[in-house]
């Protein structure tokens, strides 16, 4: 199937984030990664909020579409447990500098911040209260320690052995479902 030109947009203007940051998000800077002119551009996206808030959408929806695949089945017939062991299992392949621009600058506006909380809500254990059961706060541990891995390679610029991550990728699952 052909990509519509609205997915190629969405693609491009993820590409200059990851290579060139945030600042260098400009209407001309996407128009022309997606070799379309700054009028194509317009064309599906009247004003830069809206292509924005696009990105945040599109984004999120990979997100959880790579959560979905490491599911392995639909995500209506898991557990809560199978849920977060591909939340664990997803986050260890690293985060993309521009999904964690965009986490970041999608923080600061409840507009923007709402596609990645929706994903959040649906595949990460939620924060314990302070009383909580062991296994919730195992799985909050895993949790964080995904997260951790997910921020890893993009904020230290080091790199890990396929290996190394897919063995901590499946422990941490192992972690969670051990628990369930």
């Amino acid at each position: 199937m052909r990509t519509s030109n609205r997915s190629k947009i969405l693609e491009a203007a993820a590409r200059v984030v990851q290579r060139e940051g945030i600042r260098s998000f400009t209407y001309d800077a996407v128009a022309e990664e997606a070799g379309l002119t700054k009028g194509g551009l317009l064309y599906h996206f009247a004003s830069r909020e809206e292509l924005v808030e696009a990105v945040h959408e599109h984004l999120a929806q990979e997100w959880e579409d790579a959560m979905i695949a490491a599911l392995g089945k639909p995500d209506d017939t898991a557990t809560p447990a199978e849920r977060h062991a591909a939340y664990a299992k997803v986050n260890a392949t690293g985060a993309k500098r521009a999904e964690l621009l965009f986490i970041i600058e999608g923080s600061t506006s409840a507009q923007y911040s709402a596609q990645w909380e929706t994903v959040m809500a649906k595949w990460a254990p939620p924060i314990p209260a302070a009383d909580a059961s062991e296994e919730d706060l195992e799985r909050f541990i895993v949790r964080l320690a995904s997260d951790g891995l997910w921020l890893f390679e993009a904020i230290t610029h080091e790199h890990l052995d396929p290996a190394l991550r897919h063995a901590v990728s499946e422990r941490l699952a192992r972690k969670i479902t051990r628990n369930a």
